[in-house]
């Protein structure tokens, strides 16, 4: 029997959405404060047969939190007693900035997806890097102790939005320069439908300088390589989702993030009606509804790059048979968000029992 969609009902629903992910938020930093975290992790651990390598990186599972909910890597080893294979963390853009106005994280409750124009709200790569590594330290102490496999820190950096498009380069080389020495993984993301001027970055010609600068950058500050992968628009056209793939073999990355959310709202078949859709405004659109589009992108990306390029598949995912489904689409890892608000803090190990069942059946 499952308790959390009462308790969402009951605690959350009724509540202004970045106040109730505030407040989840705290109750699960709170709990690994008090020391019940690694208590709580041995339930919700992935198997330790459920190891992958990608990347030349050892991921516990292939299941990990998209960006997007630990932006300041406040709370990255909490996230990961709830059975995250990995964190990734960010959006972190060179400077410190507030976000867009509030309100602006809406639920669609009917259709349990979200709609934001968060806006990159974050403290800045200088203030967030220390805690990426402190999380790092953290996380290596637990896997020593225990034996098992180290949770996966990546990091996802985007734009500043008072530089230029201009200046974009140099402020992504800037949070470059201050956390790929700590970052498993980075994301240049140039998709996120809330900074102005942000997603004309995905033009070749733009985004052709800015991932060989953060490249260069990388490998000079850390001596070693940083996997490193740009994550998309599930809006970009066919042709242009193939150009990115080129463009990313081209340059020798190491994979596309697939994908970010949509500002689309029609032929979604959203529950929700145009009223309650059109009241919460401009933003992008994430959960459920942006499944098939996720996949089908996935899915092009697959045929087109084959195993040249690591595939994270992110968008609509909430059970354990998305994310086989996923896998099985050719997808090397795979993230959820949204669900997460919807499905409670047990839900990571949920996808963990399913994906264990899963293995066995196919050993069996």
């Amino acid at each position: 029997m499952r308790l959390y969609p009462t308790f969402f009902k009951v605690a959350f629903s009724w509540m202004d959405a970045e106040l109730a992910h505030t407040l989840g938020f705290a109750g699960i930093k709170a709990v690994h404060r008090s020391g019940l975290g690694s208590v709580l992790n041995k339930v919700t651990r992935p198997d330790p047969g459920s190891a992958v390598e990608v990347m030349g990186l050892r991921f516990p599972s292939a299941f990990g939190l998209a960006a997007g909910f630990d932006k300041g890597a406040t709370g990255t080893h909490a996230l990961t007693d709830l059975g995250f294979g990995h964190v990734e963390i960010g959006t972190v853009t060179g400077q410190p900035q507030p976000g867009n106005p509030k309100p602006r994280l809406f639920r669609l409750i009917k259709d349990r997806a979200v709609i934001n124009r968060m806006g990159f709200n974050n403290d800045g790569a200088a203030a967030v890097a220390p805690r990426v590594a402190a999380a790092l330290q953290s996380l290596s102490e637990q896997a020593l102790k225990t034996g098992l496999e180290r949770p996966i820190v990546g990091v996802n950096i985007g734009k500043t939005k008072v530089v230029d498009l201009e200046n974009a380069v140099g402020d992504y080389v800037t949070s470059t320069r201050a956390l790929a020495p700590y970052a498993d993984y980075l994301v240049v993301n140039v998709s996120s439908p809330n900074t102005p001027g942000l997603r004309q970055l995905q033009e070749l010609d733009l985004l052709r300088p800015l991932l060989t600068a953060v490249r260069e950058e990388s490998s000079a500050v850390t001596g070693r390589h940083v996997p490193l992968l740009v994550k998309i628009a599930p809006d970009l056209a066919d042709a242009d989702v193939q150009a990115v793939a080129e463009l990313a073999l081209d340059l020798g990355l190491d994979g596309i993030v697939a994908t970010n959310t949509t500002i689309a709202r029609d032929g979604l078949g959203l529950r929700s009606t145009e009223d309650e859709v059109a009241a919460c405004g401009a933003g992008g659109l994430s959960g459920r509804t942006v499944r098939r589009r996720s996949l089908d992108v996935l899915k092009m990306l697959h045929q087109h790059a084959g195993d040249r390029l690591t595939l994270i598949s992110v968008g609509g995912v909430t059970t354990p048979e998305d994310v086989i489904e996923r896998l099985d689409a050719g997808a090397d890892l795979v993230q959820g968000y949204t669900a997460f608000l919807y499905e409670g803090p047990f839900w990571a190990a949920r996808i963990n029992r399913g994906l264990k069942k899963a293995a066995r059946r196919v050993r069996g």
